[in-house]
Formats: C-alpha cells, sequence, structure tokens
C-alpha cells in the first residue's frame, strides 16, 4: 500500500498558523493532529527561514522560535530575525516569574490541568512586590495595565464569564507555554534581581520612616 501523503492545503495551514501565533491542541484538534503528521515537513521549511519547530506534545502546543545566532568567531553569514525579540519591563517580567511558580505549585499539587485564576488573585500576587502608595485605585490600574501586557504576550487567556453569571472580576488562564519562556535559569536570575528589588524597597520604607538617621 503506497504511504499516505498529507494534503498540500494541510501544510500552508499548518505554515501560516505557526508564523502567526502559537498553535494549541485544545483551540483546534484537526489542525493539532495535522501538525504531529507534518511535523518534519514543517521543521524543514522554517528552518529555511532561520526557525525552529518548538512542539510540546504532553502540554499541546507548538510555536516558531529564531534560531540561535552565531558566535562571534563564526564566519557564517547573520540572517534578519523573523521572530522579533521583546525587551519587557520590570512590571511584566515579575507577573510573569510570579505566574510561573503559581504554575509549578499548581502541577506539583497535581489535580486539574489548567490554572485559572482571577483578576483579583492575579493582583494579590504582585501588590505585595510594589512599593505602597496613597492612590490604590492607580495601583490597581497600574497592575491592570501589566495583565493586559501579558495577555497580549499570549501568557494569559481571559476567560468568557459562564452564561448567566453575575458580572465580577475578570478570569484568566494561565497559558502552558509560559513553562516552555520562563525556565529554571530564567527564574533564579529573575529571584536575584528581585532581591536587590526588595532591598531597595526596604531601604525606601526605612528613609519614609525616619530610620537610620541621626
Amino acid at each position: 500500500m503506497p504511504p499516505i501523503v498529507a494534503p498540500a492545503a494541510d501544510l500552508s495551514v499548518l505554515l501560516i498558523s505557526l508564523l502567526k501565533s502559537v498553535l494549541y491542541r485544545d483551540d483546534d484538534e484537526r489542525l493539532w493532529a495535522a501538525l504531529l503528521n507534518l511535523q518534519a515537513r514543517v521543521r524543514d521549511y522554517v528552518a529555511v527561514l532561520n526557525l525552529d519547530l518548538v512542539l510540546d506534545e504532553a502540554e499541546g502546543y507548538a510555536f516558531l522560535k529564531s534560531r540561535p545566532e552565531p558566535a562571534d568567531d563564526d564566519t557564517s553569514p547573520r540572517l534578519p530575525r523573523l521572530v522579533a525579540r521583546r525587551a519587557l519591563s520590570f512590571a511584566v517580567s515579575l507577573l510573569l516569574a510570579l505566574l510561573r511558580k503559581k504554575l509549578a505549585e499548581f502541577d506539583a499539587g497535581g489535580g486539574d490541568t489548567r490554572l485559572v485564576l482571577s483578576r483579583d488573585d492575579i493582583v494579590e500576587l504582585v501588590r505585595v512586590f510594589l512599593p505602597d502608595g496613597p492612590n490604590e485605585a492607580k495601583l490597581i490600574d497600574q497592575i491592570e495595565t501589566t495583565i493586559n501586557k501579558v495577555a497580549e504576550l499570549g501568557f494569559l487567556q481571559k476567560l468568557k464569564p459562564a452564561s448567566g453569571a453575575a458580572a465580577g472580576p475578570a478570569s484568566y488562564e494561565v497559558r502552558r507555554i509560559l513553562k516552555a519562556f520562563v525556565d529554571a535559569q530564567w527564574l533564579a536570575e529573575f529571584d536575584a534581581r528581585l532581591a536587590v528589588y526588595h532591598s531597595q524597597l526596604a531601604g525606601v520604607a526605612l528613609v519614609k520612616e525616619g530610620i537610620g538617621h541621626e
């Protein structure tokens, strides 16, 4: 029996979908099945664009990332980056680190595979790391801006309220792709920066209270 050849249309849809955004198994099971079947061909095609396919079957996501740049002593030509790097603000980095730790704790506890947090849950995660201010509403607005930015980056998904449910704070699912971007090394480096930040905050608090002055 001759081998089954997947339709070229499936490959085109896969490539276009991956170039646009992350592909999740739960969002399109048919397209996910096509990816599993065609992943070797997808890898060959994106390699021409200096990209690698990252596919996590267990967690159910796939995305494209730029290949590492050649070392300084490498004479290979440097190709333009198709996937742009993004500089993250401290607030966004802080929230990503806190969500990553929350996801690790959630996974360690077993049970459901979806970590869902309310807006208030996320606000409480962040606010203990921010300096106190006289304007509580402004602080909440700043945290909500950060939440929206993290959602734009694809690490949080805002959930639709249940039909007939009373209006309340929004809920968000922490997307498991966060594990691919925030690894143990990144967390360790960020924890070191956070420790310095804590020391700075403590110094500011002491000055405000007049402690340590003659």
